[in-house]
């Protein structure tokens, strides 16, 4: 088992990294001291890990209530959230209540917000079991739900009180879930530069075939890079948003495909590509970038290009919705190399169709 332990002003709280971590009484290291708890998952994922995880705490002297939501990017919404504070109070849960979110990123993050604003905070414990949410969206604290206009627009910071990341449950993950999980590994990479990109690099075969002791290792970098961040800026004042690189385009073709058919991880790897071309056409990404990222993404089996019926104008009206929009101005977080990420970059309308309208044939279609 690997610990880290993430500080911030608003909590500090452990990172379990590990394998048979409920059958080892991973709960014991936790500090419990609430009235009751409530377990909120999906209905593909509570049939596979919803007993494990409630007979865990069930040992410590809480039985959890289970609420299973469908499962999808596209029930990641405020009804979806007024399904789980009505559930939470016919459960009687009270202000010294807790959640577990067990689920991949639609679900810790919608948990999460559940929890920030239910009673206007209580406790909750992330249980990601998809490799996207076990090195992005699990810890940090952003919680959202998305709107008809954009991904993640009504939201909080909200630092959970503990996550567990138990990496067997990786085993029952579909394989097109598995790989979109690596394109937010690889952002971090990307991102981190070093020694995490070259094991990256010469890992990419044996992170495809799940082999767990390059996964625990991995994840663990990923966590460690991003704990590091959240660290530092943890209300994405400044230095937090570099973790959006990639994530501007890809949220704008999560909308305009319609959220569920691109899996985010995949908008992701199309995103990046996207950015560093924009970052090039700006004179700040260097062209080894561009070249280096598509070889490491196309080695994870990420997609490189989708279909956007979408001029290039219609595609940037959609991302003046995007959160990171300040006034009329659209923010990027861009590369100018590896391990030499850039923030706050406002890129002109015009170089952005530009672009776009340069890679629709090699990236977007």
């Amino acid at each position: 088992m690997r610990k880290l332990i993430v500080e911030t002003r608003d909590r500090v709280y452990p990172v379990f990294i590990g394998y048979g971590l409920f059958e080892g009484g991973i709960l014991s290291e936790l500090d419990l001291p609430f009235s009751s708890g409530a377990l909120i998952t999906n209905q593909k994922v509570g049939p596979l890990h919803a007993e494990k995880v409630s007979q865990a705490f069930l040992k410590r002297g809480f039985r959890l209530s289970s609420l299973a939501l469908p499962d999808g990017e596209e029930f990641k919404t405020l009804a979806s959230a007024e399904v789980a504070y009505h559930f939470l109070l016919q459960e009687g849960l009270d202000r010294k209540g807790f959640l577990v979110t067990l689920g991949g990123g639609v679900i810790t993050d919608l948990g999460g917000f559940v929890a920030s604003t239910f009673m206007r905070g209580i406790a909750y414990y992330q249980v990601p079991t998809s490799l996207l949410a076990q090195v992005d969206s699990s810890v940090g604290g952003k919680t959202g739900v998305n709107l008809e206009e954009g991904k993640n627009l009504v939201g909080t910071f909200y630092q959970p009180y503990g996550v567990i990341i138990e990496l067997s449950f990786l085993k029952t993950l579909p394989e097109r879930e598995y790989r979109e999980g690596l394109a937010e590994v690889a952002k971090a990479a990307f991102l981190a530069g070093g020694e995490f990109l070259e094991v990256l690099r010469v890992q990419s075969e044996a992170l495809l075939g799940r082999d767990y002791s390059v996964l625990e290792d991995v994840v663990e970098r990923a966590v460690l890079f991003k704990k590091e961040v959240v660290e530092q800026d943890e209300k994405e004042k400044g230095l937090r948003s570099i973790l959006n690189y990639g994530h501007t385009v890809a949220h704008g073709l999560e909308r305009a495909l319609g959220y569920g058919t691109l899996r985010h991880g995949e908008a992701v790897a199309i995103g990046m590509m996207v950015e560093a071309m924009i970052g090039l056409e700006l004179g700040i990404t260097r062209p080894q970038v561009i070249e280096i990222q598509k070889v490491i993404l196309q080695e994870l089996g990420l997609p490189l290009r989708v279909e956007v019926a979408l001029s290039a104008e219609d595609f940037w009206a959609i991302l003046k919705y995007d959160k990171k929009r300040e006034a009329q101005h659209i923010k990027f977080s861009l590369l100018r190399d590896f391990g030499d990420p850039v923030f706050g970059v406002s890129v002109p309308e015009e170089t952005f169709k530009k672009v776009f309208d340069s890679v629709r044939g090699a990236v977007l279609q």
